[in-house]
């Protein structure tokens, strides 16, 4: 009998260490090699975190992973939580990872070890002031008092170039860190007089903020884009379409693209499989918010900032 028994406790022990060998380590053929896929978004009413988070459902329900969003002050801090291992994907702004590849503005260093799986949709910068506050175009904004965003975001990096770059110093206004809950209370509330909420379209926040207040969308005029071209190539000039905001006519604006990125460590074949399901889940993603709704497999490689990973090079080439 202990014979028996002997032989039955072996058996057992070969089974499972034959079943954890192509369990623990190694994807199955459509699971993940990686358990957890966190998704680093933005403020939690903001395009980043609504689509990242329906995102984070579609790999969950397919993969059988634990796939989730983490809530962020945006580009420049989910670029370091990439850094650190703390996520494992993230949706920053160009301008702001073209900054932490090369260590400036807010970056000591340069930041390595990040991957590009695609060009997204356009950011576009969306200066939200009062009506009352005779805000008409950038130059308006002198001696007024406006938020830029979270200290060191990818919102407030591109406001300080705007700025910046056509002369306007954040000495020449009374600046806020908020991010777009928190400017648009203080909108509503007289504390400030104009917010930068850069986003896709449209804004949340900006949307709710038109229900409860009379507001102008300040003009960022084409001369105002190309005083800043020659630094930060990424900038371009786009429209707000007419009615977006019940604005009767199309608003002049600046705009920079969005990335969906990755830590290079990442398998080739987890970051292929991501990829692939990202991309045949467009439709899913813009139903939950408009923005990804120009998102494209056609101009997902046009712009890249960082390099691309091979996983995802790997289905753009199937394509």
């Amino acid at each position: 009998m202990k014979k028996i028994l002997l032989i039955i406790s072996l058996l057992v022990l070969i089974l499972t260490a034959c079943g954890g060998a192509t369990g623990s380590n190694e994807a199955s053929e459509d699971g993940l090699e990686a358990h957890i896929v966190t998704i680093a978004t933005g403020g939690a009413s903001g395009p980043y975190n609504i689509i990242g988070s329906t995102l984070a459902d579609k790999y969950s329900s397919t993969f059988d992973v634990n796939s989730r969003t983490q809530t962020t002050g945006a580009s420049a801090e989910n670029l370091n939580l990439l850094k650190d291992n703390k996520v494992e994907m993230a949706f920053v702004m160009s301008d702001a990872l073209s900054q932490a590849l090369n260590g400036e503005a807010s970056f000591s260093e340069p930041i390595e070890g990040i991957s590009q799986i695609a060009n997204l949709y356009p950011n576009v910068v969306q200066i939200v002031a009062r009506a009352d506050a005779n805000i008409e175009t950038l130059e308006d904004l002198k001696g007024k008092r406006i938020a830029v965003g979270d200290q060191g975001s990818g919102v407030e990096l591109n406001a300080r170039a705007l700025l910046n770059g056509n002369g306007i110093s954040y000495e020449d206004v009374q600046v806020d860190y908020l991010g777009y809950a928190e400017a648009a209370d203080g909108l509503n509330s007289g504390r400030i007089d104009a917010a930068f909420l850069t986003s896709g379209l449209p804004n949340a926040s900006v949307l709710e903020l038109s229900e409860t207040l009379n507001i102008n969308i300040v003009k960022v005029l084409p001369e105002h884009v190309e005083a800043i071209v020659e630094e930060h190539p990424y900038f371009t000039s786009l429209e707000i379409p007419a009615g977006t905001y019940d604005n009767d006519e199309p608003i002049p604006t600046a705009a920079v693209p969005n990335a969906l990125v990755v830590r290079s460590s990442l398998s080739d074949d987890d970051v292929y499989k991501l990829t692939k399901l990202f991309f045949e889940s467009l439709d899913t993603l813009a139903n939950s918010h408009q923005a990804a709704s120009d998102i494209s497999l056609e101009h997902a490689q046009e712009g890249l900032i960082a390099p691309l990973h091979p996983g995802a090079e790997k289905y753009f080439n199937e394509q």
